[in-house]
């Protein structure tokens, strides 16, 4: 009798209805507006990257009258590419190497300016303002007109002029000249190599903001994420500005510098004044799209490999905050 009864209450009461939590509604819409990217990611991208993935396996044959031919040769393109085409593998390392010299100075560079533009001062939206418009100008039809100016033509082929300073030796014209640094470096007891990098680097200072905009951005961003009471605590402790930065500022943006690490590698790899990309898009022309397909995602590839061992390295020494 007593089930009975429970039954027949469990019937007359009405189902709650489930509401979704604040997290999932938030998931929900957030799909929602990245829905048109995924579709045009689907349906136009992944054919293409398709089409050319399949296109570096296949030799292209036109056909008279119109229309083409496919043969698939397997490896024979990368084959072409590595051993046939002599300037490939040179252009290959010597854009790697560039990479390398490039992604440690923008990264030390958007720092520095991060942590100075942080700092309580007059004017600081105006200066913050000031050293991303460079990232603004450098984008789209500007990045055309910059790389075709006849200006900056003209700095480049002064560069690398130069005059005697009578042993007979060219001195460079750029900002700075090696002979200067390499004398001013002499008395720290520091190497040539050093030299020629911080050279090198003061000398294309233009590009060097041109492509720190971003990650300034976010390495404010994180600096402002950090607590002002971390700061008055280790104040009171009587811990240095110096101290403060290695112990307490650096580990706390550390994952930001992981996201602008992997982010200064992709715009490398996809910035027009890439030597690599150039070099592809003529052996385009040139060599037909079979080779330059197998050359494009050749270095595809390695950038992928390059971009998780930055991964891997950085992973080791993030600190991630926890927030209980």
């Amino acid at each position: 009798m007593t089930q009975e009864v429970k039954l027949q209450n469990s019937a007359s009461k009405p189902k709650k209805k489930r509401i979704a939590s604040l997290d999932k509604r938030k998931a929900r819409a957030g799909w929602f507006f990245v829905l048109p990217f995924v579709l045009g990611f689907v349906c136009i991208y992944v054919p293409m990257v398709w089409n050319s993935l399949t296109m570096s396996f296949q030799e292209i044959t036109i056909i008279q009258g119109g229309g083409y031919s496919t043969e698939w040769v397997g490896w024979a393109n990368y084959y072409d590419a590595f051993f046939k085409d002599t300037e490939f593998v040179q252009t290959l390392l010597t854009g790697l190497a560039n990479m390398a010299f490039e992604i440690p100075a923008i990264l030390v560079f958007s720092l520095f300016m991060a942590v100075l533009l942080n700092q309580k001062m007059m004017g600081r939206a105006a200066f913050r303002a000031i050293f991303f418009v460079p990232v603004i100008i450098s984008t789209g039809i500007m990045e055309t007109v910059q790389a075709n100016d006849l200006v900056n033509k003209y700095l480049e082929e002064t560069q690398n002029t130069g005059i005697d300073d009578g042993s007979g030796q060219q001195v460079t014209e750029g900002i700075v000249s090696l002979f200067e640094v390499e004398r001013l470096f002499e008395m720290m007891q520091f190497g040539r190599g050093l030299a020629v990098y911080v050279v090198t680097m003061v000398n294309n200072i233009f590009n060097l903001v041109n492509r720190s905009g971003v990650q300034m951005l976010i390495f404010l961003s994180a600096l402002q994420g950090i607590s002002p009471a971390i700061y008055e605590a280790c104040k009171i402790d009587g811990a240095t500005t110096w101290e403060t930065f290695w112990k307490i500022t650096f580990p706390m943006i550390s994952p930001m510098i992981l996201v602008n690490a992997i982010y200064t590698v992709i715009d490398s790899f996809t910035t027009n004044s890439n030597i690599v990309m150039m070099y592809i898009n003529d052996a385009y022309s040139k060599s037909g799209e079979e080779i330059s397909s197998a050359m494009a995602w050749t270095y595809f590839f390695i950038i992928f490999l390059v971009v998780g061992i930055i991964a891997g390295i950085c992973s080791a020494f993030v600190f991630y905050q926890r927030r209980d």
